[in-house]
């Protein structure tokens, strides 16, 4: 995926400099909104770390304070965002998820389905260190039956490394067992299977799976499971086969939503999502931010997205 974003490290780079621009764009009355979204998107988050410790050490200020305190709203937000480490990002929006007015199930599913195990891991350990809490703990106090269980297989990122050739035709079969092939339906199998194999293992169980049965494995889910636990389990097989179109999924309706993949997947795949929603949707994710927002909170998304594919 390295190479499939939109936002790049900035040639030429001087934290100093920038800093002294965003210094300016803040400085006396009013506030120059648009230098501040073109400067900030066009550094990757790494160079704008560098670009908070300048500040700091220039100014004697905290950047993110003085952003918090110039700008409001969904632009607010989204610069926050952009502003803070990926890891540390994903730890604020799970502990909302879990934190805030009941649970965001949805924010749980789409943080925990896309992460790799050793950001998983990452996450783990910076949970820990920001909040005193253990982060597993945390989200089977809130979520339960099925659904709490496939979260704290994932949580254990110990996913299987590679593909297990022995276990393709076994674990396709055990699916089929455990689904289409037995009254009621034998969820445990699904949350181990889908929960502790690799992306790679996964795609070739799938495709055994369709062989097999004659459904892809996608059907059988959403006839077999129902409610949380099924987003959660076609989350992780949208994700193993293409991470794009389930990232994507209703990207257009929801702020918060929209925010962190827009954020999180900039530096990643943001062209293959770009290419996913072309496809699913007949229109340019471009376009559909363009309707659906406005101001500069627009203006900074559409730098996000980094072109039209119309």
């Amino acid at each position: 995926m390295a190479g499939r974003g939109t936002v790049k490290a900035h040639g030429g780079f001087n934290a100093n400099n920038d800093a002294e621009v965003l210094f300016k764009a803040m400085k006396g009355l009013g506030t120059d909104e648009d230098a501040i979204l073109q400067l900030l998107i066009a550094r990757s988050n790494a160079q704008r770390q560098e670009i908070k410790a300048a500040f700091k050490t220039l100014h004697g200020n905290d950047l993110v304070d003085n952003l918090k305190s110039e700008l409001g709203g969904k632009f607010e937000s989204l610069i926050v965002a952009l502003m803070t480490p990926p890891i540390m990002y994903d730890v604020t929006c799970l502990r909302d998820a879990i934190k805030g007015a009941g649970t965001d199930e949805k924010g749980l599913i789409e943080i925990l389905a896309s992460r790799l195990p050793n950001e998983v891991n990452e996450i783990k350990s910076l949970y820990k260190r920001e909040h005193n809490d253990d982060l597993e703990k945390d989200v089977t106090g809130d979520t339960g039956g099925n659904f709490s269980r496939m979260l704290v297989v994932l949580l254990q990122a110990s996913r299987q490394q590679g593909i297990q050739e022995d276990l393709i035709q076994s674990d396709a079969q055990a699916l089929l067992a455990a689904g289409e092939q037995k009254y009621g339906t034998d969820e445990g199998q699904f949350i181990t299977i889908l929960g502790n194999r690799s992306n790679a293992h996964l795609r070739r169980v799938f495709e055994e799976y369709r062989k097999l049965s004659g459904y892809e494995i996608e059907e059988s889910i959403q006839r077999e499971t129902s409610g949380t636990l099924q987003e959660v389990l076609l989350a992780v097989v949208l994700t193993c086969c293409f991470i794009s179109t389930f990232l994507q999924q209703g990207a257009g309706t929801d702020d918060q939503k929209l925010i962190r993949i827009m954020v999180s997947r900039s530096e990643v795949d943001m062209m293959d999502i770009r290419a996913e929603f072309r496809k699913r949707f007949a229109t340019s994710l471009h376009k559909t931010i363009q309707g659906d927002t406005s101001g500069d909170y627009r203006k900074a998304l559409l730098l996000l997205c980094g072109g039209d594919d119309a």
